[in-house]
C-alpha cells in the first residue's frame, strides 16, 4: 500500500480492519496467519495515521481470491483499490453462485459468496442510469437466466432507485444520491429460469453512498444570550455555542470548527473573548470587563466544517450576545451635602432637592442593596424611599406634620450598601448629607375628637329633647375661622343639629321597634366645615344606644286553628309575639274574658309555660262551625300591657284518628247538615233534567226522519224534480266509433264549442260559458228547448265518451218526497172532481179555477 503524507511518512502507522491480516511499515500487505478464505474477493479497509498530530487517513483494498490450481500453488495476487472503484472479474462481472465437480462425478454446492459493498458517491452528476456492476451465474451457459433485485429503492420505496438488466445482469442506478436522506441500502439479487424456477439462492447486495461535503454547518440558535460579571479574570467561561453538520461526521465533511470573526464594540481590547475551536465554548481572554463602562458585546462566532478549512470547508455564522452583569464596586454619593426643602403640614411626599444618586445596575443584588438611607436619629414623622433605578432622586415622606407644633427639622441622611463592596475596591461604602425641612402651613379641616361617639338612651323621648353636644376641633389655631355643622345621614330623620354649636335634639320619637334600628342602635352621620381658603370639611358618626320600654303589646299566636266537636287529646297550642325585648316581654298570662258568658261555659285554657297554653273544650260536645275566641294576653313588662286577641276556630267533626271529616270540613265552614243535603238534592235534580232533555231530543230526531207523509207520494203533486239514475238508452245506442277516443290534435273544436250546456265529466277549457237568463214567468216551451239544446250540444261535443253519461242540465234543489209530476194522469171521463183543490190553498188556486166548477165548465 503506497502512502505520502507530504513529511516523508515519519512514524506513519498502518492498520486494517480484519486481525487476519496486517501492514508493515514499508506498506506491504501480509496475511497473519494460515486462512481458508470461503469467498472469491475480499475487501480490507486500510488506515495509516500519525501517533503526533492524530491525523489519519483511509483507504479500501479489494482482492481476488483465485484457486491455488489455477496459478500453481502461488499465493494470490492483490491491488491497490481506488475509493469508488468496482470490483471486476472478466469485465466487471460478479460470480456470486459457482457450481463445483467432484471426482467422482456428483455435483455438490458451495456456500454463497459474500458480495463485497457496492460503494456510490453522493450528488453524482450521471450521466443516468449509471452502470454499478454486473451480476451472472456460471450456469447461465447451460440455461437461460432472468435475473432480478428487491429492496429499498428497488421495489419497495423509494422505488426504482436501482434497477437490472433482467437478461445481463448488469445493475444500474438511476439517480443521484443523497447521503443525508439515506446512507446506504440492502438489496437482495435473484436468478430464475424462464419459466420462473429459483436457479440460484438469493444473495444480498449492500450499497453505501459515499459522502460528499454538500451541508453547511447549522447553528443551533442563530442568536446566543450569555452573561460574564464585571472584573471577570481572563479563561473564565461565558457560554457555549453550537453548530450541527448534516454530512458524515467521521469525516472531515462533518467535522465543525470555530472562529470569532468579529467583536463589537472593541472595548478595552478588540480581543476581549476567544472560543474553543471545537467544543464552541467562549471563555474571556482579556481583563477590564467594566459594566459602568460597556454593558454589552456582540460576537460574530463563524462555523466551518471540513476541519475549518477556509479554502474548501462551507462556513456559517451565529450572533452571541454577552451581557456583562453588575457587582458591588461603586458605593452610594450625594450630590449635594446639604438639601433644603420645604413641606406642606399634614401628611405628604415630597422630593428631596439635590437628590443623591446610584450607580450600579437596577434590580441586581448589589444595588438594590445600596438605596437604604438611614438617618442619625429615630423621628417618627420622616421615611425616605428606596430607589428603584439607577440615579433615581430619594423620594422624603413626611408623616402627620404639624406645623402649629413644630416649623422646621434639621435632619441627617445616611445612605450605604447592604452588601459589601467587591474584593479590592479602597472606597467608603457610605456618604450622608445633612437635610432641613421647612414646614409651610396650611388650612385644615375640623376634626371631632370622639369619633364614633356613642350615647344611651331610652327610646320614646320626646320631641324636642336634647341628646348631646357633638362639636368638632379646628386645627388651624393661628387662622381666626368658624365651624359650622350640617347633616350628612340621618335614615329615620330623627335628628336635629344646631348649625353653630353642634347640640343634637330630637325631631321625632325614637322607637327602637324601627327597622333603621341595626342591634339597639340608630347611627347618624354629621359634617363640620371650615371657612377657610379653601374651605376644609370633616365628618363625624354619632352612634344612640336606645333603652327598650314596654310599648308593645304582646300578640296571639295562632290566628286560626281547629278543634273536634267532641273533647279528646285534640287541642289548640297558642302562643304570644311581642316586638319588645327582655325583661318586657314573657312569661306570658293567657286568660279568657268573663264576657260575653258562653266563651268561658264553652272553652277553657291551660297554662303549658311561661310562652305556651292550650286551648280546649270545656263542654262534651260542640256544634260544628267556626267560632271567634276572644282571649286576653297579658305580657311581663313593668308596667305589664295586655291586648284581647281573637282566634277563629273551626269545630268540625272528627273521625277515629282525631282528623276532621271532609263533610265535618265543610260544615264547619258555615254550613249545617240540611244545608249541604238540600244543594246535594238540587245538583241531583239538575242532572236529571239534563238527561232527560237529551233523550227528548234524540227522540225527536228519531220521530223526524221516520215520521211519513200526510198524503200519499202518488198523490203529492208539488212542483219537485225529481233526479232520475237512468244511464243509457239501451243497446242501440251502443253503436259508436271508437276513434273517437283518440287525443284531438287541436283544440279549436273544443273552444268553438257552441255555449250553454257544460258536461261535468270534462274539464273546461276556456272561459266558461254564460248561461242565459231565464224568464221570471217560465214559458211552456222552456223545457222542451232546454233539453234540446243539451241534446244538440251532447252530439255535436267531439270530446264526448261515446256512451250516454249523466248530464245535469240544471240545479233545482237537493230533491223531494213527493211524487213525480208525471203521475198526474187526465182522465177520460167526465166524473173526475177536482173540487178538492181548493182545499189545497193558494198555491193550487189556478188549478181550482181550471178545473173546477165540474160540470159547469
Amino acid at each position: 500500500v503506497k502512502f505520502n503524507n507530504c513529511a516523508g511518512n515519519k512514524g506513519v502507522r498502518y492498520e486494517t480492519n480484519s486481525l487476519d491480516f496486517k501492514v508493515r511499515a514499508d506498506g506491504t500487505l501480509y496475511a497473519a496467519q494460515h486462512l481458508q478464505l470461503p469467498s472469491r474477493q475480499l475487501i480490507l479497509l486500510v488506515t495509516a495515521w500519525d501517533p503526533q498530530t492524530l491525523a489519519s487517513w483511509e483507504a479500501m483494498v479489494r482482492f481476488l481470491v483465485a484457486d491455488k490450481s489455477q496459478h500453481n500453488g502461488h499465493k494470490p495476487k492483490g491491488r491497490k483499490a481506488v475509493p469508488g472503484e468496482l470490483v471486476q472479474q472478466q469485465s466487471d462481472t460478479l460470480l456470486p453462485w459457482r457450481q463445483h465437480q467432484s471426482n467422482n462425478g456428483l455435483r455438490r454446492q458451495k456456500r454463497d459468496w459474500v458480495i463485497p459493498p457496492i460503494n456510490v458517491p453522493e450528488n453524482s452528476r450521471g450521466p443516468f442510469p449509471q452502470q454499478l456492476v454486473r451480476i451472472r451465474s456460471d450456469k447461465d451457459k447451460e440455461i437461460h437466466i432472468r435475473y432480478s433485485i428487491t429492496g429499498v429503492g428497488a421495489d419497495q420505496p423509494p422505488m426504482e432507485v436501482f434497477n437490472i438488466d433482467p437478461v445481463s445482469g448488469r445493475m444500474y442506478v438511476t439517480r443521484p444520491m443523497d447521503r443525508e436522506e439515506r446512507a446506504s441500502y440492502h438489496l437482495r439479487a435473484h436468478a430464475v429460469d424462464m419459466n420462473g424456477n429459483k436457479v440460484e439462492n438469493p444473495i444480498d447486495l449492500y450499497i453505501y453512498v459515499i459522502d460528499m461535503n454538500d451541508n453547511r454547518p447549522e447553528f443551533i440558535n442563530q442568536v446566543y444570550n450569555g452573561s460574564v460579571d464585571e472584573g471577570s479574570k481572563p479563561g473564565t467561561y461565558v457560554m457555549t455555542v453550537t453548530a450541527n453538520d448534516a454530512d458524515d461526521g467521521t469525516t472531515a465533511n462533518g467535522m465543525v470548527r470555530y472562529r470569532i470573526v468579529t467583536q463589537t464594540p472593541q472595548s478595552p481590547s478588540q480581543n476581549m473573548f476567544t472560543i474553543n475551536s471545537e467544543t464552541g465554548d467562549i471563555v474571556t481572554v482579556a481583563a477590564g470587563l467594566d459594566r459602568e463602562k460597556v454593558q454589552q458585546y456582540i460576537v460574530i462566532v463563524q462555523a466551518t466544517d471540513m476541519e475549518g478549512n477556509l479554502n474548501y470547508g462551507l462556513s456559517n455564522t451565529a450572533t452571541a450576545i454577552i451581557t456583562v452583569t453588575d457587582v458591588n464596586d461603586n458605593p452610594p454619593e450625594f450630590t449635594s451635602s446639604t438639601v433644603s426643602i420645604h413641606t406642606a403640614a399634614g401628611p405628604c411626599m415630597v422630593l428631596i432637592h439635590g437628590s443623591w444618586y446610584l450607580l450600579g445596575q437596577a434590580g441586581s443584588r448589589d444595588w438594590a442593596g445600596m438605596g437604604l438611607p438611614t438617618t442619625t436619629h429615630t423621628h417618627p414623622h420622616f421615611s425616605f424611599s428606596q430607589p428603584k433605578a439607577p440615579q433615581e432622586k430619594i423620594e422624603h415622606f413626611a408623616a402627620a406634620v404639624d406645623y402649629e407644633m413644630n416649623r422646621a427639622f434639621m435632619l441627617t441622611v445616611m445612605v450605604s450598601n447592604q452588601a459589601p463592596l467587591a474584593s479590592g475596591i479602597q472606597m467608603s461604602f457610605q456618604s450622608t448629607a445633612g437635610v432641613t425641612i421647612s414646614v409651610t402651613d396650611v388650612n385644615e379641616a375640623p376634626y371631632f375628637p370622639t369619633n364614633h361617639k356613642l350615647i344611651r338612651l331610652e327610646e320614646g323621648v320626646p320631641t324636642g329633647t336634647v341628646l348631646t353636644t357633638f362639636s368638632a376641633v379646628d386645627p388651624d389655631r393661628f387662622m381666626q375661622q368658624a365651624v359650622r355643622y350640617s347633616k350628612l345621614s340621618d335614615p329615620a330623620n330623627w335628628l336635629n343639629i344646631n348649625a353653630t354649636n353642634g347640640q343634637i335634639t330630637t325631631a321625632a320619637v325614637l322607637d327602637r321597634e324601627s327597622d333603621y334600628i341595626k342591634n339597639n342602635v340608630y347611627e347618624a352621620t354629621f359634617l363640620a366645615a371650615d371657612n377657610g381658603i379653601p374651605p376644609a370639611s370633616g365628618t363625624g358618626t354619632l352612634q344612640i344606644y336606645l333603652i327598650d320600654i314596654n310599648d308593645n303589646a304582646p300578640e296571639l299566636l295562632p290566628k286560626e286553628a281547629q278543634i273536634c266537636e267532641k273533647p279528646n287529646l285534640n287541642v289548640i297550642n297558642i302562643t304570644a309575639a311581642d316586638a319588645d325585648i327582655d325583661p318586657n316581654v314573657g312569661p306570658f298570662v293567657f286568660e279568657l274574658p268573663s264576657a260575653p258568658p258562653a266563651v268561658r261555659k264553652n272553652w277553657t285554657i291551660t297554662r303549658l309555660n311561661g310562652d305556651y297554653a292550650q286551648l280546649s273544650l270545656r263542654i262534651m260536645y260542640l256544634e260544628a262551625g267556626v267560632y271567634d275566641v276572644p282571649i286576653i294576653v297579658t305580657d311581663s313588662g313593668n308596667p305589664p300591657l295586655f291586648n284581647t286577641s281573637v282566634i277563629k276556630v273551626k269545630v268540625c267533626p272528627c273521625d277515629e284518628n282525631g282528623d276532621c271529616t271532609t263533610i265535618g270540613a265543610v260544615a264547619a265552614a258555615g254550613l249545617g247538615t240540611g244545608a249541604i243535603i238540600a244543594i246535594l238534592i238540587c245538583i241531583i235534580i239538575l242532572l236529571t233534567m239534563v238527561l232527560l232533555f237529551v233523550v227528548w231530543m234524540k227522540r225527536r230526531e228519531k220521530e223526524r226522519h221516520t215520521k211519513q207523509l200526510l198524503i200519499d207520494p202518488e198523490d203529492d203533486v208539488r212542483d219537485n224534480i225529481l233526479k232520475y239514475d237512468e244511464e243509457g238508452g239501451g243497446e242501440e245506442d251502443q253503436d259508436y266509433d271508437l276513434s273517437q277516443l283518440q287525443q284531438p290534435e287541436t283544440m279549436d273544436h273544443v273552444l268553438n264549442k257552441t255555449p250553454g250546456v257544460r258536461r261535468v265529466d270534462e274539464r273546461p277549457i276556456g272561459a266558461e260559458p254564460q248561461y242565459p237568463i231565464r224568464p221570471v214567468i217560465p214559458h211552456p216551451g222552456d223545457i222542451g228547448d232546454f233539453i234540446n239544446e243539451g241534446l244538440r250540444a251532447a252530439d255535436n261535443d267531439p270530446t264526448a265518451p261515446p256512451y250516454d253519461s249523466l248530464l245535469v242540465f240544471d240545479y233545482e234543489g237537493s230533491g223531494s218526497t213527493a211524487g213525480s209530476v208525471s203521475s198526474l194522469n187526465s182522465s177520460s171521463s167526465g166524473d173526475q172532481d177536482y173540487d178538492y183543490l181548493n182545499d189545497w190553498g193558494p198555491r193550487f188556486k189556478k188549478l181550482a179555477d181550471m178545473y173546477g166548477g165540474g160540470e159547469e165548465d
